[in-house]
């Protein structure tokens, strides 16, 4: 059965409206996941889905009835409203007709499963959701056993970091931690932690980041803590030839993990070589 939400006063309304505050999310547990991509994405990752509010003239295609379908089957309550309801609900300019409130998933760090070459990112207080979504982006892009998010600013189920990472926060090993945690970790599993700074003497291409690596990147404003810059194995410096001293840290983010899959293939190719 599909029921029919008729007053923006109904309970199940107010409720989803109330998600887009940190504080609820933290009381009930529950968030929100607005898009086509981004519900695709978190029933492929066996997210919990309590309910999904549906309006079909906002529909951008025709496989939205394929999903609600599978989000039905998995016990979820559907409910249809006007455009004017749904967009009440909805926090973006131009909403596709899904919204859905979820169960928040809380993964163990023990809980992640590291390849014998780890590739892990540690995240320390990013404080723009934007930015975390694209990390979390293009760490999913970059096939990392998970990301570890330290002493967090931003809640990860803020939904401008679920939009941003185009759902692959369902996809992708997410992990909230102490800095302290994730350092006893990295040190037992013996993973080198690089640390990103503007200060560093080193490029981060001249370094080798074939081995089991953590990349650790810290807030827009202050870097990475002085926790982790001593704590860090190697530190490492993307050059700047402008102006500006630094890079947007998801932009950073992006190109070392990138550097990392560099220089693996390439040590696989000379390995083949030989």
């Amino acid at each position: 059965m599909i029921e029919e939400i008729t007053s923006k006063q109904n309970p199940k309304v107010k409720l989803a409206m109330q998600l887009g505050n940190r504080r609820t999310r933290n009381q009930t547990n529950l968030f929100l996941i607005e898009g086509y991509r981004e519900l695709s994405r978190a029933v492929q990752g066996r997210v919990k889905i309590v309910s999904l509010f549906i309006c079909p003239a906002l529909f951008l295609g025709t496989n939205e009835k394929a999903l609600i379908k599978q989000i039905k089957k998995d016990q979820a309550l559907i409910y249809s409203c006007s455009e004017s309801i749904f967009k009440k609900i909805s926090y973006r300019d131009r909403p596709d007709g899904l919204v859905a409130i979820a169960e928040q998933m809380h993964c163990l760090l023990r809980s992640v499963s590291f390849s014998p070459t780890a590739f892990v990112v540690i995240a320390e207080a990013i404080e723009k959701p934007g930015n975390l979504g694209t990390i979390l982006r293009s760490a999913d892009a970059a096939g990392v056993d998970g990301v570890i998010v330290c002493d967090r600013c931003t809640d990860i189920y803020n939904p401008n970091v679920i939009r941003a990472s185009t759902g692959t926060l369902f996809t992708t090993s997410v992990v909230e931690a102490t800095s302290q945690e994730v350092l006893d970790l990295m040190r037992e599993l013996k993973i080198k932690i690089i640390a990103a700074t503007p200060s560093a003497s080193q490029d981060f291409t001249q370094v080798d980041l074939t081995g089991p690596v953590a990349i650790a990147v810290g807030t827009e404003q202050l870097g990475l803590s002085d926790f982790w810059m001593e704590q860090a194995d190697i530190c490492v410096r993307i050059p700047m030839h402008g102006i500006a001293d630094s890079l947007n840290v998801a932009t950073a983010t992006t190109l070392l993990l990138y550097e990392v899959i560099r220089q693996r293939k390439g040590k696989n190719a000379d390995h083949f070589l030989r």
